[in-house]
């Protein structure tokens, strides 16, 4: 008879003692969410490699147990103790390929929480992205989803308004390669 296995949940301290002890170096990819840690995958990791010359990493701590990964985060500059957390956040940017389903159910709901005002989620199965604004009660109000082709603007900076729409600004390519077999 099989014993079952034990389950554990780290908090966000411990989850950074890993990091200074060398537990978990830089190339780990790794997230950990409510506790859990989940691994990312090679092609997710490609995807974020391509958006990271718009948006640089970041480690945000939502709560007690959730120091959450995104694939792409963009805050403010000025940040207190180097871990931005939720009110120094703009945007995050997650990018699914193999989790799409778990991102929606897990991670929406705790950035909605943590009041995160944009989330972008780049769904790389579906080939689209689902952009999720205004947060409240744990949920986001505004949801639109978008072709892989579409004009992104940031709610937060001038122009952000017309998100979505086809229109010149401050807005840059999509962070999905242009074709599912690796040409960008």
């Amino acid at each position: 008879m099989a014993m079952p296995l034990a389950h554990r949940r780290f908090t966000v301290d411990e989850y950074y003692r890993m990091a200074e002890v060398g537990i978990l170096g830089e190339d780990d990819r790794v997230e950990l969410l409510d506790g859990e840690m989940t691994p990312i995958g090679s092609r997710h990791a490609a995807t974020v490699m391509r958006s990271e010359a718009r948006a640089r990493s970041a480690c945000i701590a939502t709560a007690s147990r959730t120091p959450m990964s995104p694939s792409c985060a963009l805050a403010r500059m000025a940040i207190a103790n180097g871990h931005p957390g939720p009110a120094d956040v703009v945007l995050i940017v997650e990018v699914a390929d193999t989790s799409p389903a778990y991102d929606r159910e897990r991670k929406l709901p705790a950035y909605a929480a943590a009041e995160i005002p944009e989330v972008w989620l780049v769904d790389l199965t579906a080939d689209r992205i689902e952009m999720y604004r205004e947060p409240g009660g744990g949920v986001y109000r505004d949801r639109r989803v978008l072709a892989r082709d579409a004009t992104l603007t940031i709610l937060a900076l001038p122009g952000g308004a017309d998100a979505g729409k086809r229109d010149p600004g401050l807005t840059g390519p999509s962070p999905l390669p242009r074709s599912r077999h690796g040409s960008a």
